[in-house]
This record gives C-alpha cells, sequence and structure tokens, in this order.
C-alpha cells in the first residue's frame, strides 16, 4: 500500500468522525421545552386544524344570517337600452280623423332609426307569508348552533390534549424506570458472574439473570420507542418542531383531585352545560322556523313598488319624469299543490331533531354515570398501587435478604424484582389515568372547559 492511499484511508477516516462528532453535537442541541399542562391546553387550541374548520362553519352561519336579514330590504334594479333600427313602417293614429283641415298635402311619417330607454324600479317587500321572518329566524338559530358546536369542539381539543399530555407522561415515566431496573439488573448480572466463576452459584441462575436483563433491554426498547411516538404527537398538536423535547410538569400528576359532588349533580350540570344538548336545541328551533317558513308559500307575496322611466325616439316622442308608484301582489296557484310536499320534509327533518335530543338524553345520562364510575375507580386503584408498592418493595427486601444467605431461590429474587417494578409502573399509570378520567367527567357535564 502506497503513502496516498494511506492518506486517502486517514482523510475518509477523519471525515467520518468529524461527521459523527456533528450529528451528535446537533442532537444535543435539540430544544427542550418545559411545558405546562395549562400552556400545552392554550398552544393546542391556537394551532388546532379542527378549530380551524369550526371557525369557517361559524363565519359561513354569520354570512347566513346576513344574507337572510337582507331579503326584507328593497330590491333596486336599473336597465337601459339603446337600440338602432331598420326602416320601421310607421301608421300614427293620432288625429286620424282630421289629418288634413287645411286642405293641403299630408305631412310624411317620420323617419325612425334609433331608439333609447331607461327605468328604475323599486320593490319593498310588506309581506311574504312570513318566509322572510321565519328565514331569519332559522338563520340565527343555526348560527347559534355553529358556535355551540365549536364549543364542543374546543372542549374535544382540550381533552385531548390532556390526554396526550398524560400519555406523553406514562412514556417518559416508563423509561426512567425501566433504565433504572436495567441499570439495577446489570449489576446484578455482574455480582452473579463473579459468584459463579468462584462456585458460589449455580450456571442457570446466572443465565436467569442474564435472561431477566435482555427482557429488561427490550422493554425499554419498547418504551423508547412509545416515548418518540407520544413526543412526535405532542409536538404536533402543539404546533411544535417535531424534533422539540418536551420536560413536563409532573406536580399536575400529583395533585389531589378529589371531588365530593355526586353523580345525580353532574348530570344536572350536564343537562345544563352540555354544548352539543344546547347545539341542538337550537337546531330544532330553527327547524319551527323553517316549517313556518315553508308554509308562508301558501301565501301570496305583497310589496309596495315604484319606478322611473325615460324614453327617448327621435322625431318621434321624449318621455322624462315619468314615476310610477302602486302596491304588488303576487299568488302563484302553483302552490297549492307543490308547496305540500315541502311542508312534509320540513316536518320530517323536524321530528328526526327531536329524536335526536331524545337520543342525546340518554346518550348523557350514560356518558356521565360511566364517566364518574370510572373516576372513582381510578381513585381506588391509585389507593391500592400505593399498597402494592409497600408491599412489593417489603417483598423484594425480604426475598433478597433470604436470597443473599441462600434462603431463597434466584427464581424467587427475580420474580420479586418483577412484582416491585410493575407495581410502581402501575402507580405511575394510575396517576396520570386519574387526572385524565376527572377531565373526562368534567367534561361529560359540560364544564371542562369551565375549570381550566
Amino acid at each position: 500500500m502506497n503513502s496516498r492511499s494511506i492518506y486517502k484511508r486517514l482523510y475518509a477516516l477523519a471525515s467520518g468522525i468529524v461527521l459523527t462528532l456533528v450529528f451528535q453535537a446537533a442532537s444535543a442541541q435539540q430544544s427542550v421545552k418545559p411545558l405546562s399542562l395549562n400552556e400545552a391546553i392554550s398552544l393546542s387550541l391556537q394551532n388546532s386544524k379542527q378549530l380551524k374548520a369550526s371557525q369557517a362553519r361559524i363565519e359561513e352561519a354569520n354570512a347566513n344570517v346576513k344574507t337572510a336579514n337582507e331579503r326584507q330590504l328593497p330590491d333596486v334594479s336599473i336597465s337601459g337600452s339603446y337600440l338602432r333600427l331598420t326602416q320601421p313602417n310607421l301608421d300614427l293614429k293620432l288625429g286620424k280623423g282630421d289629418s288634413n283641415p287645411g286642405g293641403g298635402t299630408p305631412s310624411e311619417a317620420p323617419k325612425v332609426n334609433q331608439a333609447a330607454y331607461g327605468m328604475a324600479n323599486v320593490s319593498i317587500p310588506v309581506f311574504a307569508g312570513m318566509m322572510i321572518q321565519s328565514g331569519k329566524e332559522a338563520a340565527r338559530y343555526l348560527a347559534q348552533a355553529a358556535r355551540l358546536d365549536a364549543d364542543k369542539d374546543r372542549d374535544d381539543v382540550i381533552q385531548n390534549t390532556i390526554g396526550a399530555y398524560s400519555n406523553l407522561y406514562k412514556a417518559t415515566q416508563a423509561v426512567k424506570l425501566m433504565e433504572e431496573n436495567l441499570k439495577q439488573s446489570t449489576q446484578r448480572v455482574k455480582d452473579f458472574s463473579n459468584l459463579e466463576k468462584n462456585g458460589l452459584l449455580a450456571r442457570n441462575d446466572l443465565l436467569k439473570a442474564e435472561l431477566q436483563k435482555s427482557n429488561y433491554e427490550l422493554s425499554l426498547m419498547d418504551a423508547q420507542n412509545s416515548l418518540k411516538v407520544a413526543t412526535l404527537n405532542m409536538d404536533i398538536m402543539l404546533g411544535l418542531p417535531d424534533n422539540t423535547q418536551l420536560q413536563l410538569d409532573t406536580t399536575v400528576f400529583l395533585a389531589d383531585k378529589a371531588d365530593n359532588r355526586g353523580v345525580a349533580e353532574f348530570e344536572q350540570l350536564a343537562y345544563q352545560n352540555r354544548k352539543d344538548a344546547a347545539s341542538l336545541g337550537a337546531k330544532e328551533k330553527a327547524a319551527f322556523a323553517n316549517v313556518k317558513g315553508v308554509k308562508g308559500e301558501y301565501y301570496p307575496s305583497l310589496a309596495l313598488t315604484g319606478g322611473y322611466v325615460a324614453a327617448y325616439i327621435p322625431n318621434v316622442v321624449t318621455v322624462t319624469n315619468a314615476i310610477t308608484a302602486g302596491v304588488g301582489l303576487k299568488y302563484s296557484l302553483s302552490s297549492l299543490w307543490k308547496t305540500g310536499s315541502k311542508v312534509a320534509s320540513a316536518k320530517a327533518q323536524l321530528a328526526e331533531l327531536q329524536a335526536n335530543e331524545a337520543q342525546l338524553t340518554d346518550a348523557i345520562h350514560l356518558d356521565v354515570v360511566q364517566s364518574y364510575e370510572n373516576y372513582l375507580l381510578s381513585r381506588k386503584k391509585m389507593d391500592t398501587y400505593i399498597k402494592a408498592i409497600e408491599q412489593s418493595e417489603e417483598n423484594y427486601r425480604i426475598t433478597k435478604n433470604k436470597h443473599d444467605n441462600n434462603l431463597a431461590t434466584t427464581t424467587d429474587l427475580l420474580d420479586a424484582d418483577v412484582a416491585n417494578l410493575q407495581s410502581h409502573l402501575n402507580y405511575t399509570f394510575a396517576r396520570a389515568d386519574a387526572l385524565v378520567a376527572y377531565n373526562k367527567l368534567l367534561q361529560a357535564s359540560g364544564i371542562l372547559d369551565n375549570n381550566k
């Protein structure tokens, strides 16, 4: 190998080392953002695409209200024309009986080759079978329903954020616990290996410890993968760069969420505050107004009318200051046999909404009761897991002492270690689940946003 080849290899190796250091430095410089639960909720509300779509629906509903209000405004139209004509045959009848009193030659008909006219008309609706008023009323109720639907979507975003925050907390704690247990397991394998070399421990016991270490390594991989996915999900939800590492405020999971209100009180709050129930009620009122509006097609429409006409035909006539005013009445006889189907359709829509309202009442009852029971269950689980931690730690201490004195098998020691790890994981997850369960109860009661 010549010196040039050696230099090339050394240069490639140095370049690889530099690139590795650059990537490691970039990874180390990943931004770490402290994130409280309230800040997470605020960011998710700002960046929610669901809420942006809800806002667009509100703007559409408000535009429909404006359109309905404008139907009672006067209709004003202006039209005009300028015409070029071929040579027409004119036979003027005016004064025919005394066309030539002097006995002279009759006058020739005027030559007309152009004409111009203009008109302006104004129509002010006075009565339209209550269709205009009913349309305005329906539009207002639908706009109210759109705002209530947006409020419900807001509650959904808040609850989803709390759930994502909880999942990220559980993933973070799982990684920490698995790393700690893997560290202890690694040390145990090292100790067992020394004992096995000195003939103080059976080879089979060392293999059991090594197998447990391998299982912990696999569990840590799964936990780290779950943490990456949970972090990415939260970054996307909050509108943050994908590589943003989040440092959660764990104190929110330590706060006591005890609420002494009973299920009946929560259910009463739900009937008073649930946005979906209020939205359905507004849609039902809009359907009532729609039925009245459709029935209005049975009646005639009445309007005040006025206009202005001007015309100019050279050599024939000039019309100015021709102002008209009056009352216009319009009635479509076909409405007698065409409107019935429209009324039936509007009533069917109303009946469907009323059925949905009754169905929603049952759904609210079930949702509140189920959320309340889940909340109570989460608190009971936390109390149980606290005792389980005390029991598992004491069991592990006793088993380890026995094992050190050859009074317990290695299998007993490893089983006690796994039970201790599981009890800590269960308690950590229970704290996060309790926070989610309590806020789900508030959401079911329609008061989630009031507590944020």
